[in-house]
């Protein structure tokens, strides 16, 4: 378990009223991982959405054809990551390697997934803040793409 005023911190949990924050505070702990450590990898199941503390994640891919990684984003202080956990099947997309020695927030989804059958509200307010990262994510690998074949 985390306090309450740690989530009360992030952006991502703005909008929600103490009873909600607690629930979710009981629902979270925090982890460290070294640098180099993966998260997780691209098809893995996906139990915890993460807030970094501290560090650096980068979301990664790997080229088939070339079976090197690529970097797709970097993750930053402050913001969340394995969307997925939250979003059926709850298979990851892509890989997170910690870039530095991390501090997260793991937040245990069953629990999550389960009271949003009872508390559409709270369902609505965190799907709400995850489509606006994946909104940013979007927008970040689209101007990539772009920055790519304009060079």
């Amino acid at each position: 378990m985390v306090s309450p005023e740690l989530l009360r911190r992030y952006p991502f949990f703005s909008g929600l009223d103490e009873e909600r924050l607690v629930f979710l505070a009981k629902a979270a702990q925090e982890d460290s991982v070294a640098a180099g450590e993966y998260f997780f990898r691209d098809g893995d199941t996906l139990n915890n959405l993460y807030i970094l503390m501290d560090g650096e994640v980068a979301i990664t891919a790997t080229l088939p054809t070339k079976g090197r990684e690529i970097v797709l984003s970097t993750i930053s202080p402050g913001e969340v990551f394995a969307w997925s956990a939250l979003v059926p099947p709850y298979q990851a997309t892509s890989a997170a390697k910690a870039m530095a020695p991390c501090r997260v927030i793991a937040l245990d989804c069953a629990p999550l997934r389960a009271r949003f059958e009872q508390d559409h509200t709270l369902g609505y307010l965190l799907m709400a803040q995850l489509a606006q990262v994946m909104r940013d994510r979007i927008r970040a690998m689209r101007m990539e793409t772009i920055t790519c074949f304009t060079e």
